[in-house]
């Protein structure tokens, strides 16, 4: 399992999601330009002392990913707004990357187009969408709890 995120436009919720995945151990890719100078003061505040310990692959476009993507295993789910299918009726498996959108733009037609799935989270009507950092955490966890794939508890 591998969380991706194109373009990021907030530090605070990049930061957010590399702490959560150096939590749960789950690798993290970014697809650049981000929408802000990529440093450790910008990610520390939400990511704070977590960052040393995720596993960080930076690609200067979606062009690079692409290219290292096509010489994996596994499916790029894409979340997004406009997906097919909740995220919860998705059969999730160990070698998928989950892939979250800008947050002010969610994530361009040819993105859409190399997905191998589109996810949504239901929400209630009106509801555009959730942060970016909430959503790439709900989908996350059931895609680990599918996978048997949380860590084990340390006693």
């Amino acid at each position: 399992m591998r969380l991706v995120l194109f373009q990021p436009d907030i530090p605070q919720n990049a930061g957010t999601l590399l702490r959560l995945c150096a939590c749960l151990g789950v690798p993290v890719e970014v697809v650049e330009p981000c929408g802000f100078l990529w440093d450790d003061r910008r990610l520390r505040r939400a990511g704070m002392d977590y960052l040393e310990g995720v596993e960080l692959t930076r690609h200067v476009s979606w062009q690079a990913f692409r290219q290292m993507q096509a010489g994996r295993a596994g499916r790029l789910v894409l979340l997004t707004a406009h997906g097919d299918t909740p995220y919860a009726d998705f059969a999730f498996a160990a070698d998928d990357a989950l892939l979250l959108g800008r947050e002010s733009a969610g994530a361009p037609p040819e993105v859409h187009a190399a997905a191998d799935a589109r996810l949504r989270i239901p929400l209630r009507p009106g509801r555009r969408s959730l942060n970016v950092a909430v959503a790439g955490a709900m989908a996350l966890g059931e895609a680990l709890r599918q996978t048997d794939g949380f860590p084990g508890e340390e006693t």
